[in-house]
């Protein structure tokens, strides 16, 4: 690891930010694939100390949260009798948290789809908070104990639940069901119902299939291990917010979401990614 220049970590990075596998990016960077690894897990590790340091106090106003199924070392039903019941092996959720004006992602939590894990999320998103916020989650049941235990009343809240069609019959592995109705309801607060949404936030899970090999259905390029896991996402999380310039951000100038929250002042290069990495 030493022997590569910032130049050569610079290059791999972005390939890696690029969306492309740990093999893949091997391939394309004449690099040898343990390498690669070390280097995600060097770069990814620094990346998890900075935003822990950097997103605190806040100022979103307007936040929405879902979850995304991924998978490690296994598909759930595959899973040896051994390895069954135990974090880290087979399904794996990616709670994410957006602002709907700045699309900043100030926290995310690799964990089970379960109340235990919502209310983890739900208190480091509160940590990271200056002010009161509007939320909007979707009609999952294990929300609506997390937002208690962790806003109380200090929170505007509302759930958005989408009723959906029949599922087509013959493709039900590749077609979901056509959203035909969704419901506002208002569980705390008094948010503003016009704003109550989690397209952004369902927007960003997609922006995260596309932008992490790992997270392509149908794919041999899963975690295998949970460790790699939370680097790669800790690596798309800083790469989105610091270094890549938001479409919807575009005016008066091209801004990422760092920028628009005021946290960075300027568009991150790959480059300064890497040498975070430098004590």
């Amino acid at each position: 690891m030493n022997r590569l220049s910032i130049d050569r970590q610079t290059q791999i990075i972005k390939v890696l930010c690029e969306g492309n596998s740990i093999r893949s990016t091997a391939r394309i960077t004449d690099t040898a694939i343990n390498t690669v690894v070390k280097l995600l897990r060097e770069v990814g590790s620094a990346c998890l100390e900075y935003q822990d340091k950097t997103m605190r106090n806040l100022p979103c106003q307007k936040l929405q949260v879902d979850e995304i199924w991924s998978f490690c070392y296994a598909k759930q039903d595959h899973l040896p009798q051994e390895k069954r019941g135990k974090f880290g092996f087979g399904d794996i959720w990616t709670f994410t948290a957006i602002d709907a004006d700045t699309k900043l992602v100030p926290s995310w939590l690799a964990g089970l789809r379960n109340v235990e894990c919502a209310i983890e999320f739900t208190g480091d998103l509160k940590s990271r908070l200056a002010n009161k916020i509007q939320l909007t989650t979707d009609g999952h049941k294990m929300y609506l104990e997390a937002v208690e235990h962790t806003f109380g009343s200090d929170v505007d809240y509302a759930m958005i639940v989408k009723l959906y069609g029949q599922e087509p019959e013959g493709e039900k592995r590749y077609s979901p069901a056509t959203c035909i109705a969704a419901e506002k309801h208002v569980i705390q607060g008094n948010p503003d119902m016009n704003a109550v949404s989690t397209s952004y936030v369902e927007r960003q899970n997609l922006t995260m299939r596309m932008g992490m090999r790992r997270f392509t259905r149908l794919t041999n390029a899963f975690s295998k291990k949970l460790e790699n896991h939370v680097f790669a996402l800790a690596l798309y999380f800083v790469h989105y917010n610091f270094a890549r310039p938001h479409k919807t951000l575009a005016n008066p100038y091209p801004r990422t979401p760092a920028m628009a929250a005021s946290i960075s002042d300027h568009i991150w290069t790959v480059e300064e990614i890497v040498k975070l990495t430098v004590k």
